[in-house]
């Protein structure tokens, strides 16, 4: 696999366009005017038939409407028209933190339409005669050809077939800087709506109207096209399930009460019922959900489902490319070795001269490096005349220099040693030897020569290293304290690539890695019960992107890597891999720590209400009443309002998500049973009880 990072277009050829208006959705947690522009949404979603796939807040909708029928049999019955209101409170309150939550998607949306244009395309014939005719954008089919310039605005998605253009595409990334798209490699794929800003392309349309890239983006990010989850269908499946256990129990308490000689009315069982249910969770689970996918379009992810989220978040094995993840992409020279009878300032020297026609970046790097370690000055071609500059190629992979009766040249070592030969030169014992401890390091050796009045000889030898990324193996260290194996793949042999895992402390590695091999080492792990995630960019990837439980594809790579992954990042950045992991793990982090505090909430609710319902027919349960709220209806009123606003309090934790530490599963659990455990069951007794405090101040109530 190739370098990912996206080749940006150079400024001198290519205007910089600004940031789109809008920029990027979500900047602020609770702003009040994603309250506004959420509220109505909250009210629309009271539809019945909307709010019956979430069962718990059908329940309490349903409660809601019962006791504002009873109220209305009584209209000076305050108590039955504070709880009625309190209630549908609570459930416009749960659609409330849905809608913020739709909404920040809503709002990356609306900058994605923007882009989406309905554009006139310029297609070729197929009769092979190279003419042009101008259709809509909408008529183009798979596998028609499209000519762009510069200025045109891409019609539809496809990988360019022909010629090389700077792209804009910061409709859809945000990214002002243009990239460069080209035919014949991993960085060919365009996407509709997106502009190109210089030269000429010939694009293969890949899709139909209607779902492209930008399409599936606005159905995904406005939520649209989010389907609950495995786990969040099995969480709904027992939060039902613990409704229906506290609807039969509430329903067994009006034959208790007139036993004992009281009576319980609707109003109070209503609420009753709503205190007990997992409101709480029921309430932020959709919301829990839809944050989680938000958070990965705020770093340029698009998720194709909620699902790649959360198995992102039980991965057990990554699989992460050396070039452009672990190491920086481009190999930098890192030491200069002379061979007996020869000075390391001679090695630079001829290193130097002889990489000024390398434009390559190892090329480069070698005359930066000699500047900094021997002081040389940079030289540059035009200054040394008469002298007949040898570029790098991939056929002599030597370059150098023929100059005042000199020749010096660089390169590979096998292609050293023949030119040295071709004339008649030696090379040094100790030439050999230096170029396999280099090999053997993890680096890759160069070797210099000159052919002067002593003949053609071997200076020395340059040292080549991948330089790994800083902070890597930091990184790497905290994947393991979460029980994450990392696996590097590359195509270097096997002595580089163990000389490279050591230094960034991945745990394993994959050598002179094909497709087949990725393909092989994730069936193999996958049996063994793992889930596996990996970045691609080229179509050699798409099989594995496939095979993998979370395949991050490069919105820089082949259209075919983009289908076979279930996420696309924007950015093309492959150590984002990370990121999207934590945000996982993050996301079921969330829901099980809220999930634990409503529960732990309804217990404490349990406890505060139960006995001042029943105290005065049962003295015994006074005991229990040990927050020693005013009156029934005081403690009833006080549930259902702490119910209420508990869900809003929590609403800022569900869309910016519990913070995720690097820590082993069982020192997870105590840690959320302590925080949002032990925290879900004080919070209700100290809550219900302020509330108390403020309801007996209230005259009629």
């Amino acid at each position: 696999m190739s370098t990912a990072t996206p080749t940006r277009a150079p400024h001198s050829d290519v205007p910089v366009p600004h940031k789109p208006a809008g920029g990027r959705a979500g900047a602020g947690l609770f702003a009040p005017e994603q309250l506004i522009t959420s509220l109505p949404e909250a009210f629309r979603k009271l539809d019945p038939r909307v709010m019956v796939k979430s069962p718990v807040m059908f329940v309490v909708l349903v409660g809601s409407v019962l006791t504002t029928a009873f109220s209305f049999e009584d209209p000076g019955d305050w108590f039955g028209w504070t709880i009625s209101a309190w209630l549908w409170l609570t459930v416009v309150f749960a659609n409330l933190a849905e809608a913020v939550a739709e909404g920040r998607g809503k709002a990356q949306a609306d900058t994605l339409r923007r882009a989406r244009t309905d554009t006139v395309a310029r297609r070729l014939l197929k009769d092979g005669s190279g003419s042009e005719e101008r259709v809509s954008g909408t008529d183009l089919t798979i596998g028609d050809l499209v000519v762009c310039e510069a200025g045109d605005v891409v019609p539809g998605d496809g990988d360019v077939v022909e010629g090389v253009a700077s792209v804009d595409e910061s409709a859809i990334t945000g990214e002002s800087a243009p990239v460069i798209r080209e035919s014949g490699g991993d960085r060919s794929a365009v996407t509709g709506g997106t502009k190109v800003l210089s030269d000429r392309i010939v694009i293969k349309i890949t899709t139909r109207p209607g779902e492209t890239f930008i399409d599936r983006m606005i159905g995904l990010v406005e939520g649209a096209a989010r389907q609950k989850t495995p786990n969040e269908i099995a969480l709904n499946i027992l939060l039902a399930s613990l409704t229906i256990v506290f609807l039969l129990a509430c329903a067994t308490l009006p034959p208790l009460a007139d036993h004992a000689g009281t009576h319980l009315t609707t109003v109070v069982l209503v609420a009753l019922l709503v205190c007990l249910i997992p409101t709480t969770i029921g309430a932020l689970l959709s919301a829990i959900g839809i944050a989680g996918m938000d958070r990965l379009v705020q770093r340029n992810v698009l998720a194709m489902s909620g699902r790649a989220v959360e198995a992102a978040g039980d991965v057990s094995t990554l699989l992460l490319d050396k070039t452009g993840t672990i190491t920086l992409g481009n190999r930098q020279a890192a030491e200069f070795v002379p061979v007996a009878g020869t000075t390391g300032a001679e090695v630079a020297d001829a290193a130097q001269l002889s990489s000024l026609a390398d434009e390559t970046p190892e090329g480069r790097s070698i005359v930066v490096l000699a500047k900094e370690r021997y002081g040389l000055r940079e030289r540059h071609q035009g200054e040394l005349s008469g002298a007949e500059w040898i570029a790098f190629t991939a056929q002599t992979r030597m370059s150098g220099v023929d100059i005042e009766g000199r020749k010096v040249r660089k390169g590979a070592a096998g292609s050293v040693i023949a030119w040295v030969g071709e004339r008649g030169g030696t090379v040094s014992g100790d030439a050999g030897p230096l170029a396999d401890r280099i090999s053997g390091a993890g680096g890759t050796p160069l070797l210099v020569a000159v052919e002067d009045e002593r003949g053609a000889r071997v200076l020395g030898v340059i040292h080549l290293k991948d330089v790994v990324k800083d902070g890597m193996r930091e990184r790497f260290d905290e994947l393991r304290r979460m029980g994450i194996k990392t696996v590097m793949i590359t195509g270097d042999n096997p002595l580089t690539a163990k000389a490279i895992a050591e230094e960034a402390g991945v745990d394993d590695f994959l050598a002179e890695a094909t497709p087949e091999d990725k393909m092989a080492l994730i069936k193999r792990e996958q049996a063994g019960g793992k889930l596996v995630a990996m970045t691609g960019d080229g179509t050699n990837d798409a099989p594995a992107l496939a095979q993998a439980d979370v395949g991050v594809a490069m919105n820089t790579g082949t259209s075919a890597a983009k289908e076979a992954g279930n996420m696309v990042d924007l950015d093309s950045d492959p150590t984002k891999l990370i990121e999207i992991v934590e945000i996982g793990k993050q996301l079921l982090i969330t829901r099980g720590a809220l999930t634990t505090f409503s529960i732990a909430n309804d217990v404490a609710k349990y406890f505060a209400i139960i006995p001042a319902l029943f105290a005065a027919v049962y003295p015994g349960l006074d005991e229990l009443n040990i927050m020693r709220l005013s009156s029934p209806d005081s403690a009833i009123l006080s549930a259902v309002v702490f119910n209420a606003l508990v869900i809003v309090a929590l609403v800022p934790l569900a869309l910016r998500g519990v913070r995720y530490r690097p820590m082993s599963a069982d020192r997870m659990l105590r840690r959320n049973l302590g925080i949002y455990g032990l925290g879900g069951l004080i919070a209700p007794f100290a809550g219900i009880k302020i509330i108390d405090l403020l309801v007996s101040l209230v005259p009629g109530l």
